[in-house]
């Protein structure tokens, strides 16, 4: 397991100054009413960046006042659709331009690599304003075949103002996941990005001033939960809510929604994706799937592989090769080229992870490799594996959200649909084989909102994404978020003296 380089230096890597780090509200960076900041802490090290200004309710309702005046009066949901895309297409321009500068920011914010930053998620975000800018002037209703002597139509009209609740894993993606096709639909908007990750955010909000984003269009609050997410979830005034973030939030968001104007809401939560591997399944492949799956973005992903079945053919020769490449899997500094995991977001993170770990040894799993902090600074971890793990332990059917792998073993097509079945979540799943008629059985029986077959994180801007049961409901991506952030509107007229219907 290698050392992290920055456990007992700081990188080389010249980083830019953060240049913003107040609430953009109408268009302005302002600091918050009252007065108080927060820490934005660098995972790699534990030193405070920066103090960043603390959204509460105040602020919110100031930002929600801008963003109801933007809808009502201003001039982006009445523009042409092929005029907000210009917007956004040199909103794109301007973020690529900047791609290395809000690289580093996640970098240094979130522990993300910094090479996948610049060479993934940039390069993704720039696809999905891109994405959204050419469906701006392809939001159509359609014509009615009524029954009776009415002429009836079907409008598309923007739903109004959108709370967006942005989560620290992919702050800058997610952040235009949802953004993006509200803007798209003519929305307007607040957006709070999680308190671990708000420095891309409020860059991001600088660069559409730039791009010429009317005032109160887009407003940027960061700050907690409890104070700025809870007072989006319940403001009268906000018309929807998109989240996307644990369970357990997810609920209080869509209680608040429903106990204040009955908003509705769409909610992206948590997973404890399977990854189903058959015999017939090439394992070098199989193994590479599986590790990607796992420790991708040091397991801070919500539809991480983070239980893995093995079919008992290839079982053993999985697990031998999956263990030596989890412990060659390089840890360390998310500026080094050469390193494959960064450290976790925070602290409080970094001790949920272990004391995962630690629960997993106590109720009998075997440790296979890793388990262990690595380094002595920053909030490195190393790869997990566990194995013997039984389906009621709580590593089996908790989301860890971090670097641990729980390995089964099973026999049958129908074991395994049982077992990928057998959890209280349903986001995503993977499929290992090489033969159609099992892919097709298990991609169709597997209650989740998205299966790869034969790949993993195969995102793509076209392709909807959400969950089943309690990983929440909605669409993000696709024409079907586009439609979340519309109202539908029936126009009916009748007919006097017409040759038909």
């Amino acid at each position: 397991m290698a050392t992290p380089s920055n456990a007992h230096s700081v990188s080389s890597f010249n980083i830019p100054t953060v240049k913003f780090t107040k609430l953009f509200i109408n268009g302005h960076f302002v600091d918050s009413i009252s007065g108080k900041t927060f820490e934005s802490v660098d995972p790699r090290t534990g030193d405070v960046i920066t103090e960043i200004a603390e959204g509460t309710k105040e602020d919110v309702d100031l930002a929600v006042k801008a963003a109801r005046n933007a809808f009502d009066s201003g001039p982006w949901p009445r523009m042409s659709g092929s005029e907000r895309a210009r917007i956004m297409m040199r909103w794109a321009d301007l973020i690529e331009e900047n791609k290395e500068e809000v690289a580093a920011l996640d970098t240094i914010d979130g522990g993300k690599l910094y090479r996948w930053c610049t060479d993934v998620d940039v390069p993704h975000v720039v696809s999905i304003l891109r994405y959204y800018a050419g469906a701006a002037d392809k939001i159509h209703g359609e014509v009615l075949k009524s029954s009776r002597n009415l002429h009836a139509y079907t409008l598309m009209e923007p739903i109004g103002v959108v709370g967006h609740i942005i989560p620290w894993n992919f702050p800058s993606i997610l952040f235009f996941a949802k953004v993006s096709p509200a803007l798209a639909a003519g929305c307007t908007m607040v957006v709070k990005p999680a308190e671990q990750t708000p420095l891309s955010a409020l860059f991001y909000a600088h660069l559409s001033k730039l791009a010429g984003i009317p005032d109160g269009v887009l407003n940027v609050v960061p700050g907690f939960g409890q104070s700025a997410g809870a007072a989006i979830s319940s403001h009268m005034d906000i018309d929807t809510v998109s989240f996307t973030g644990s369970t357990e939030t997810g609920s209080q968001v869509m209680q608040a929604a429903a106990r204040s104007n009955l908003k509705p809401v769409s909610l992206e939560l948590g997973g404890k994706s399977p990854l189903i591997v058959f015999d017939d399944a090439d394992v070098d492949i199989a193994v590479d799937l599986a590790l990607f799956g796992i420790l991708a973005n040091k397991g801070e992903i919500c539809v991480a592989s983070s239980r893995v079945l093995v079919q008992e053919g290839i079982y053993e020769k999985f697990e031998k090769k999956v263990v030596e490449k989890a412990k060659a899997w390089v840890v360390g500094d998310p500026f080094d080229p050469k390193v494959q995991q960064g450290p976790q977001v925070d602290k409080k993170q970094f001790d949920k992870i272990i004391s995962c770990i630690e629960h997993g040894k106590r109720e009998g799993a075997t440790l296979l490799t890793g388990g262990k902090p690595v380094g002595n600074k920053g909030y490195y971890i190393q790869p997990t594996i566990f194995t013997h793990v039984k389906e009621d332990m709580v590593i089996a059917q908790d989301e860890i959200f971090g670097p641990v792998m729980a390995l089964f073993k099973f026999k049958t097509v129908e074991d395994a649909i049982r077992s990928a079945n057998n959890t209280r979540y349903g986001l995503a799943a993977g499929i290992v084989t090489k033969n159609l008629d099992i892919a097709n059985t298990v991609s169709r029986s597997i209650r989740a909102g998205i299966v790869w077959i034969n790949c993993y994180f195969a995102f793509d801007c076209d392709c909807p994404y959400g969950g089943y049961k309690m990983s929440g409901f909605g669409r993000d991506y696709g024409l079907h978020a586009l439609h979340k952030y519309l109202q539908v509107k029936s126009v009916v007229t009748p007919i006097y003296n017409s040759p038909w219907l």
